[in-house]
């Protein structure tokens, strides 16, 4: 979630609350967790959870009141999906995120699956999305993927998934001492200058588009902002935000540096 100041009206983009049902429910039930964790002394774990999933649960456990003995874990340091892991002082809990390695076999030189093969051959086997963590696909092992997913849906992972896409797939299921220590990615930092700090200025530098091409992809609902819908051009954005484009790609603001030369604003940016 996006904290800075904007540097031109002093606003604070500041913790969105539960916009629907489905929010609150969620809410709700991250304080029903809480309350058997902490009440019985006994861990307890959610399923995975989205960035604004994890904003939800944080808010739900300060409306609680529960400062410590909490955390979040999705299997590896820089996972985007991660369980919420409540461990009361003295409780024996065990994290239920586990890792399954998938081992392609491919002929030379036949295209490899992408993420979305994967995932969707995921989905195909029938498994609630909130059952699964990050797919990694390393760049430096070509034809490998790690599948981090609550045990369960490990184990059936491990006993039905035989393809990604129409590539054939072996599967292993890890010993958390077996996961590889997966470095950071490398993400190329960006600069720009835009006339404002209107969402339809900003991702008309990022995608390299007109502005009036950018305001029919916010107005047409393919844009959001930090995972929450959005359709106004004039959206104003905050040093930290994540714009998700359908279909184009997902980038972060990083940083406002300030103003060009002719008055323009700096922005700073990466693109997932």
């Amino acid at each position: 979630m996006a904290h800075s100041i904007d540097p031109a009206t002093g606003a604070v983009r500041g913790f969105v609350p539960a916009r629907n049902d489905e929010e609150r429910y969620l809410m709700r039930h991250i304080e029903d967790l809480a309350d058997a964790a902490f009440s019985r002394g006994i861990a307890r774990y959610s399923a995975f959870l989205s960035d604004r999933e994890q904003d939800l649960a944080r808010a739900a456990l300060g409306r609680a009141g529960v400062r410590d003995g909490w955390r979040f874990d999705g299997g590896w340091p820089e996972a985007e999906r991660r369980v919420l892991c409540l461990e009361p002082e003295y409780s024996y809990g065990e994290c239920p995120v586990r890792c399954v390695q998938l081992q392609c076999r491919a002929l030379p030189g036949a295209a490899l699956p992408a993420h979305k093969d994967y995932l969707g051959s995921l989905m195909g086997l029938a498994l609630k999305r909130e059952a699964l963590g990050d797919i990694l696909l390393p760049a430096d092992a070509p034809g490998t993927a790690y599948v981090f997913a609550l045990e369960p849906a490990a184990k059936l992972i491990c006993r039905e998934l035989c393809q990604a896409g129409r590539t054939e797939v072996s599967t292993r299921l890890l010993e958390p001492e077996e996961i590889p220590a997966f470095p950071a990615p490398e993400r190329q930092l960006l600069t720009a200058t835009v006339s404002s700090l209107r969402l339809d200025a900003v991702l008309s530098a990022m995608l390299h588009v007109s502005r009036g091409t950018a305001a029919e992809l916010i107005e047409a609902g393919r844009v959001e902002i930090n995972h929450l819908p959005v359709e106004k051009p004039h959206a104003p954005v905050y040093e930290q935000d994540v714009f998700t484009v359908r279909g184009k790609g997902r980038f972060r603001l990083t940083a406002l540096p300030g103003k060009s030369k002719k008055d323009r604003s700096i922005i700073e940016f990466f693109q997932y």
